[in-house]
């Protein structure tokens, strides 16, 4: 298969399964505290991630990869999981959905930063289109929506796209899957200790809901999709794959359509389109 193709195949994948992380964790943080989730998600993971480690006998990342896997771990593991929980405490899942347009932007930028891309000046012109349709949609429903959930999610955006680029940087080296195990194996011992100092005093009051979000944000969002994602980033290219995040807001809309039954205003749905038009745009000119 083309590495190329491959590289796409691999980040589409990734990002079907980002698509129901956010409505996934609406639903935890009903019932679960957003730092329990938080530290729990990233607990889980963990400890899949690092018996994955053991039972393919992988060798330890050198002493030179500690601070990008570092990188890696604040921004995915603890950073974008943890301020996403806090802001779906003010907004819906379908208004945070919105919010993934800006992804694809701020991984462009750190991939040219940290990851040496360098798309040509059209690419910048559709993709900053398609983060100026996002943050205008966000200033006109700022009187309806909460400034506290919309500036949690966009330093959410910051912190991620700082770690799918360090992390698809590392993945050339290391590979995809084992870059996400070893982030999670690093920030495991304090994921672990966070989960139980923020242990919910019980669990009778947990509805089933709460829990299926849980299992799928530990075993999909925080493992799974990462395999695909980082994969499909190191090998298609940091920018131009990840405009295919620019996707997952269709995808995540019909999801909490469908599943948490929240309103998706006709803007939302043209604000998508927009973005979705502006990736292909971007698409043309990544390289």
């Amino acid at each position: 298969m083309d590495k190329s193709f491959d590289g796409w195949l691999s980040g589409f994948i990734g990002v079907l399964i980002f698509s129901g992380s956010l409505p996934a964790t609406r639903v935890a943080v009903m019932d679960f505290d957003p730092t329990f989730l938080t530290a729990a998600r990233a607990a889980i993971a963990g400890m899949l991630g690092i018996a994955m480690l053991l039972l393919f006998r992988e060798k330890r990342p050198e002493r030179g990869d500690l601070v990008s896997l570092i990188v890696v771990a604040l921004g995915v593991v603890v950073g974008f999981p943890l301020l996403t929980a806090l802001a779906l405490r003010h907004v819906t899942s379908a208004h945070s959905i919105i919010f993934v347009g800006l992804l694809p932007l701020a991984t462009a930028v750190f991939g040219v930063l940290r990851g040496g891309d360098h798309p040509r000046p059209a690419f910048w012109l559709f993709s900053c289109l398609g983060s100026a349709l996002v943050a205008g949609f966000a200033l006109a429903q700022g009187v309806s929506a909460s400034p506290v959930g919309d500036g949690l999610m966009l330093g959410a955006i910051i912190v991620c796209g700082l770690g799918y680029a360090e992390g698809a940087k590392l993945s050339r080296k290391l590979g995809g899957w084992q870059v996400i195990c070893w982030a999670l194996a690093l920030s495991l011992p304090v994921m672990l200790a966070l989960s139980v100092a923020t242990l919910p005093p019980s669990f009778a009051a947990i509805g089933s809901s709460a829990w299926i979000g849980l299992a799928y944000v530990s075993l999909f969002s925080m493992l799974i999709g990462f395999v695909f994602w980082y994969r499909g980033l190191a090998q298609g290219g940091i920018a131009a794959v990840g405009q295919l995040q620019l996707l997952q807001p269709f995808f995540g809309l019909a999801l909490a359509a469908s599943l948490l039954h929240e309103k998706v205003s006709p803007m939302m749905v043209v604000v998508t389109l927009g973005v979705v038009a502006c990736v292909f745009g971007a698409k043309r000119f990544a390289r």
